[in-house]
């Protein structure tokens, strides 16, 4: 089989990661999302926790400046080694599902890249972070829109589409309408007919 990259792009509560790590299983590829974080604190020798810190933050203006292409702020030097790191698997050969870090954009002149969006109804969303993290209605709420203006913020920082716009996908899809285990039947079917193609 020739490589192929899935993209997942998600917004909080959807399932996205939960999709993202089926996927992963379901075709036997690796799945980066938190792993991008343990291998760049391997390559530099930084600590995970210094990293994950600053993961997925756009940069502090206030403390930072890039002078000639090069920044002397943490956050982007990280989210640039994140993007490094999936492009060097992109040309490496190696087939692998690769959860946000701004992956439909980063990739997307890799012929192999399937992206993809989930997104869920908001009573759906707050029921699910309800159950997984113990919260009442308005704290998982609260949490899912502290996420995604995160998220929408450190994406439209680096990329110059914005988060979430279908237009930036192949395909965007709720995970509502036919839950976790149904949506990944679905996606499943879309990337074997992508791959056949």
């Amino acid at each position: 089989m020739e490589q192929f990259i899935i993209s997942v792009g998600r917004e909080f509560g959807s399932g996205g990661r939960s999709i993202a790590e089926e996927l992963g299983k379901r075709f036997g590829i690796p799945v980066y999302n938190r792993h991008l974080i343990t291998e760049i604190a391997e390559k530099t020798g930084l600590a995970p926790e210094e990293i994950e810190k600053y993961n997925e933050n756009p940069r502090t203006k206030i403390l930072s400046r890039t002078v000639r292409g090069y920044s002397n702020s943490i956050e982007d030097n990280i989210a640039e080694m994140q993007f490094n790191f999936i492009r060097e698997k992109a040309q490496s050969g190696e087939s692998f599902v690769v959860l946000g870090r701004c992956s439909e954009t980063k990739l997307k002149d890799f012929p192999a890249l399937i992206s993809l969006f989930v997104l869920a109804d908001m009573d759906a969303k707050i029921k699910r972070i309800m159950e997984l993290y113990s919260l009442s209605e308005d704290k998982a709420k609260a949490l899912i829109d502290k996420k995604d203006r995160k998220r929408k913020r450190y994406h439209n920082y680096h990329c110059s589409g914005h988060w979430g716009d279908s237009r930036l996908y192949d395909l965007s899809i709720n995970s509502s309408r036919l839950g976790i285990e149904g949506t990944v039947d679905c996606l499943e079917q879309y990337i074997r007919a992508r791959i056949a193609k």
